[in-house]
């Protein structure tokens, strides 16, 4: 089977993960797909195959070398986003893509003007959707590549390696794909997620993550007698999203500069609740972003009375750069394996978060890989069949390096 063949089965699967759900994996739909890999896992002749009651999936390509080279890892997830439909997905594969608009089905183009990535790969093979749902190349394409590598490496006992492990797990998408990821089991010095974007995508810094729910509690007043009585908890709600600055949100800020994200409020005279993520790569700052929510909850309740705002802030991840720092090894082997495999590097910052952030502090460093989708969680998705074979040499010249490396 060729990395193509098993990516496109891949995407049958419908397996969208749900941010409301109390259970593991968050959508039993998962389990189906998590059956169906453990199987083809089995059948391609890997070690150790296990998936665990979550729907977390582990397994070996035992090593071919005496040497004593450190058991290294690749991980990627399985289920898709919340954001849009990943149900019948209809893949087309338009070869040799000329670097025209690409109607996906009736009144939806993927025009280049849009969508101006498209032309960096005029000349290649890519799969697109019909414009009804998402690809689910985030990350089935990931786990394509980390399957046709372990089977490259298989097939191809010349090739030096040690023990190395996979790892497949669901819900990435809503947050929780690390949460119940056993790393002790895992067993491995290091690992890879192979989860990022375009060609040479390499990340090992990603934002700082915290949450923020403020609650206001109004008086409610017949307006028509509310003179020094009423507080519209509408109006405080507008006040406090006003104090927070106007330039630092996700669509004033770029690079490195971390930003506040109001992502749902609700009210009514009575009450309120804003929702806030909070984003920020440098971890000073970061604190002092909380800190900041903090003064303005304090200088609310300053005005309107004590206990009128209150505010839940709670840390979700933390930037991976400080566990990676201590193990540039790790980076320098993804750099010489890119070289290897002709594919120009462009390591850049995740303005995001990563299941490797999470698992580089649970003890396992562990930077992200580009694995070649584009435009992630709606229709306008795709995936370049040539990118998709170069990260898979990628992955298979890391397992080289790490067995060469003294």
């Amino acid at each position: 089977m060729n990395i193509t063949e098993r990516f496109l089965n891949y995407v049958k699967f419908d397996t969208q993960s749900a941010e409301d759900s109390q259970t593991v994996p968050s959508t039993p739909k998962q389990l189906i797909f998590a059956k169906y890999l453990k199987e083809e896992l089995e059948s391609e002749g890997f070690a150790d195959v296990e998936m665990d009651e979550n729907g977390y999936i582990y397994a070996t390509l035992p090593g071919n070398t005496e040497k004593k080279v450190p058991t290294i890892g690749f991980i990627s997830h399985y289920d898709t986003s919340p954001d849009c439909s990943g149900k019948d997905v209809k893949p087309r594969i338009v070869k040799n893509y000329d670097g025209s608009d690409i109607v996906l089905s009736e009144g939806i183009v993927s025009s280049t003007k849009k969508f101006p990535e498209l032309l960096k790969h005029v000349g290649e093979d890519l799969i697109v959707t019909d414009g009804t749902t998402l690809l689910g190349a985030d990350d089935k394409s990931g786990i394509a590549e980390i399957v046709q590598a372990m089977c490259y490496l298989r097939d191809h006992k010349e090739i030096p390696h040690g023990d190395i492990r996979v790892g497949f797990n669901p819900d990435e998408e809503i947050g929780m794909g690390a949460h119940h990821f056993d790393v002790e089991k895992f067993g491995c010095q290091w690992a890879y997620t192979i989860d990022g974007g375009d060609l040479g995508e390499l990340e090992y810094e990603n934002f700082n993550a915290a949450s923020a729910k403020i609650y206001i509690k109004g008086v409610s007043v017949h307006p028509g007698y509310a003179k020094g009585k009423m507080i519209n908890a509408n109006r405080l709600a507008a006040e406090f999203a006003m104090m927070l600055p106007l330039n630092e949100t996700p669509e004033e800020t770029e690079g490195y500069e971390g930003f506040y994200h109001c992502i749902g409020m609700e009210s009514c005279t009575e009450t309120a609740k804003l929702s806030y993520i909070i984003r920020d790569h440098d971890r000073e700052k970061f604190e002092a972003r909380k800190r900041f929510i903090g003064k303005c909850v304090y200088e609310m309740n300053q005005k309107y009375g004590e206990g009128t705002v209150t505010a839940e802030v709670k840390d979700q991840y933390y930037n991976m750069k400080e566990k990676i720092d201590p193990n540039m090894h790790v980076v320098d082997i993804v750099l010489k394996a890119m070289e290897l495999s002709d594919v120009p590097a462009l390591v850049t910052p995740i303005r995001g978060g990563t299941d490797g952030a999470q698992l580089s502090f649970k003890g396992l460093p562990c930077p992200n890989i580009f694995a070649g989708g584009v435009n992630f969680h709606g229709p306008y998705e795709f995936i370049s069949i040539q990118v998709m074979e170069k990260a898979m040499q990628t992955i298979v010249n890391i397992c080289k390096l790490t067995a060469e490396r003294n």
